[in-house]
């Protein structure tokens, strides 16, 4: 027997992506190829008992967080469930910042319409809101500087698109491929990289010239200056040969390295890798030679904790890039029927915890 919703919806109004954004595989959400197989034996078990019961569905996670993989989920509800129509979803937005327990979802209906997609949706939350928080909390940390999110090369290839939406929501400035782009029809940005300086048998004046020669004008030119391992020779000599066309430098030392420039400074701290001492030497080289236009930017195991200790020193960068740090913590969903005919029903430890955060799905 149906029964009225529990949940009310607050009156203000945001807008969400459209289902078909997401491509999804719907058939074979649909059918249960992706869920876990319990949930598909619980469906079998309904229908041949012609048990129909109206449940609410309560979604959280226990962490501080942001919501991430909120508008996936919602249209994995909309386009693979049995008739979104006889089903009354509330939910917070991407980008939503949570408490820890707060419910950030409800799911109210036929449960059988909706059961066998509790994997796929809980799926999709965990690993964007990852993203989402892990980006903000750099963003945060950054104090308004630009983040690049440099992370496609650490995972999968079919995870990129729905992270860069992660990341976007969260905070980041540039992405790096034009998949992490896709949701909100940017385009991916990047730099001149170590190869094409390889290919250019390690000559990066060149290749940087062969870049901005047949590159999109409109493109902001960044070099990496790092391939010889002294930053700031490397640096004067790219703006000299780029003057106005050169928009950064990158420095991308390796953690195990030790930048010549910084060696005749060695003894009160930790010379290897990109260090605020090497990102002063930079700046300072560009400046004395009336390169205040060129921005550095900083690569190379950048963290939280990196960027603030960065920031506390008030080390002269513009932009930092960010890659496996986006991956780190746990931040897993939970789905657990709370309602049932609108009465209390819920595991012993758990509760129905109303939000009046979340808002109506239409």
């Amino acid at each position: 027997m149906a029964t009225e919703a529990v949940t009310q919806a607050p009156a203000r109004k945001r807008e969400r992506l459209d289902p078909s954004v997401f491509r999804l595989p719907v058939e074979r959400i649909r059918e249960g190829y992706y869920s876990d197989v319990y949930f598909n034996r619980t469906v079998d078990v309904l229908r041949a008992d012609h048990r129909h019961p109206h449940a609410l569905m309560q979604v959280f996670q226990k962490q501080q967080a942001v919501i991430g993989g909120m508008d996936e989920a919602i249209a994995i509800l909309k386009l693979c469930s049995e008739d979104f129509s006889q089903l009354r979803v509330h939910a917070l937005y991407d980008g939503d910042e949570v408490a820890p327990w707060e419910t950030v979802m409800t799911i109210e209906g036929d449960y059988s319409f909706y059961a066998r997609l509790e994997t796929v949706y809980l799926g999709v939350l965990t690993r964007r809101t990852k993203v989402a928080t892990n980006v903000r909390r750099v963003v945060d940390a950054a104090k308004g500087k630009q983040i690049i999110f440099f992370p496609a090369r650490h995972d999968h290839h079919l995870v990129q698109t729905g992270d860069g939406y992660a990341a976007y929501v969260s905070g980041a400035i540039g992405v790096s491929t034009d998949a992490q782009a896709a949701w909100w029809g940017g385009k991916g940005t990047g730099t001149v990289p170590h190869s094409l300086i390889a290919a250019y048998e390690g000559d990066t004046v060149l290749a940087a010239r062969k870049y901005a020669e047949y590159v999109d004008p409109s493109v902001n030119l960044v070099v990496l200056v790092d391939f010889e391992n002294d930053c700031v020779r490397t640096s004067l000599e790219v703006a000299r040969a780029l003057g106005d066309r050169l928009w950064g430098v990158r420095l991308d030392t390796s953690e195990t390295m030790v930048d010549v420039s910084v060696q005749k400074l060695m003894g009160d701290f930790d010379p290897r890798g990109v260090n605020p001492q090497l990102c002063q030497l930079v700046r300072r080289a560009l400046d004395r030679e009336g390169f205040q236009h060129v921005k550095i930017v900083a690569s190379g195991g950048f963290n939280v904790e990196k960027i603030e200790h960065f920031e506390r020193q008030r080390v002269p960068v513009d932009a930092y890039g960010v890659g496996s740090a986006f991956f780190q913590g746990n931040f897993d969903f939970t789905a657990d029927v709370v309602m049932l005919e609108g009465r209390p029903c819920a595991k012993v430890g758990r509760r129905y915890r109303p939000n009046p955060r979340l808002e109506l799905v239409t």
